[in-house]
């Protein structure tokens, strides 16, 4: 088997010399060779899933051609197959310093959440309490919902504060009673770029005796993750936010996993993780995502493929902080816009939602695409913020940072915001 499949030797970004560089990184991209309207595209849709390394591709490609076969039989692909597993598992637990038996993959982050709802709500019933956020993703409210339904628990809701769009902290203090089961929060808004403490959160979580449920999809491309530093018992991603393929992870601690009332055929493995994992996996989705991890990694320094990512997220988180600063600023400086989330130097990612007055979003969006500038539009599922903020039905227009982004593109989206205004 290939060794870009199982340890990812290939492609280096930054070949031994210290972090890469932006120009290293986007030359990585074949999707920043594209054109529209003329012009190079600037992709700030990256907080609705970021473009794919051609590593990443020929990985699964590479799959697809040579190793395709099913788990666990007596015959060299499946074998090759085994391995190819084992070896995202264990890419994808050090991107969050977890065990690679705590690893699960899935279809999405959705709809592993409802699976997660669902093993766990066979065991509560009425009285049994569950906490969500208004500034949660809609995948983090709507399995939770789905439970208050089918059992008859109840569902407390910690609102926004409108004035900070952070959580209103002191309401999520007061929302844990001798009832609460579970809190469910997010790490990072994907609306407002919002990060919460999640660790704080999950302490007062663990002190109440319920469990904690982190939504870290928004959040894992702009931060170090690191599920024992959070002391969360669960939490998912979704590896096309981070450079891979359209598949979703989630993690849970063995002894959590293990315990959870899930779904299976009765023939399929009873252990962790694959317990979680119903039917035939997307095996080749699960080496893309193993190899988005491997390219984070090369961004990096470091010893250990831990060290490497840790390494790599902490630059990358710094060098958003300076890109976003500059789109926020831009933005604030430009008559009709107005801006919507925490701004520099408050806990958040590099994304910024904003209106412009006169003009839809959508109107934004299609003007800005006609020149090479690729945002996002709506409410992004996060339709509970937009509601809050009086935004809906247009809601607002998105632009998010992503390890590509590069200061050209900042100021090619400054000055067709500034067009929209003219």
């Amino acid at each position: 088997m290939t060794s870009h499949v199982v340890q990812g030797h290939r492609h280096g970004v930054g070949q031994g010399n210290g972090v890469a560089t932006v120009d290293a990184i986007r030359e990585q991209f074949p999707a920043l060779l594209r054109q529209h309207g003329g012009q190079p595209i600037a992709y700030f849709d990256g907080p609705g899933g970021t473009q794919v390394p051609r590593r990443v591709a020929e990985a699964m490609a590479d799959y697809l051609y040579n190793h395709n076969a099913n788990t666990h039989w007596a015959y060299p692909t499946s074998e090759e197959t085994d391995v190819a597993i084992a070896g995202a598992r264990a890419s994808m637990a050090a991107l969050l310093n977890a065990a690679s038996h705590e690893i699960a993959f899935g279809a999405n982050m959705t709809t592993l959440t409802f699976h997660l709802a669902r093993a766990l709500g066979r065991g509560w019933g009425p009285g049994d309490e569950v906490i969500i956020t208004e500034l949660d993703h809609h995948a983090n409210q709507a399995p939770w919902r789905a439970i208050e339904r089918e059992r008859g628990i109840t569902i407390r809701v910690v609102p926004i504060n409108l004035d900070t769009y952070e959580l209103d902290w002191a309401a999520l203090e007061q929302a844990f009673t001798p009832r609460t089961r579970l809190l469910a929060i997010g790490a990072g808004s994907n609306a407002l770029g919002t990060m919460p403490d999640v660790t704080a959160a999950a302490r007062l979580a663990h002190a109440a005796g319920a469990l904690c449920f982190v939504d870290a999809v928004h959040y894992t491309p702009h931060g170090v993750v690191d599920v024992r530093a959070f002391d969360c018992d669960f939490l998912a991603c979704s590896a096309y936010k981070f450079y891979g393929p359209h598949i979703g992870v989630l993690y849970g601690k063995a002894d959590r996993l293990a315990a959870l009332d899930v779904p299976k055929l009765q023939p399929a493995p009873d252990s962790v993780p694959e317990r979680l994992e119903t039917g035939t996996q997307n095996h080749e989705g699960i080496v893309g995502a193993g190899e988005a991890v491997r390219f984070l990694a090369s961004i990096g320094t470091g010893n250990t493929p831990r060290d490497q990512v840790v390494s790599a997220m902490r630059e990358l988180h710094g060098r958003g902080e300076q890109l976003f600063a500059r789109l926020w600023n831009g933005l604030g400086s430009i008559t009709g816009v107005t801006r919507h989330g925490p701004p520099p130097g408050r806990p958040r990612t590099p994304t910024v939602s904003f209106t412009v007055k006169g003009i839809t979003p959508e109107q934004a969006a299609r003007t800005l695409a006609a020149q090479g500038v690729f945002v996002s539009h709506g409410d992004y599922y996060a339709s509970t913020v937009v509601e809050r903020l009086g935004l809906q039905p247009e809601g607002m227009i998105r632009a998010g940072c992503s390890c590509y982004t590069n200061d050209e593109e900042i100021e090619r989206l400054l000055a067709g915001v500034e067009a929209l205004r003219r």
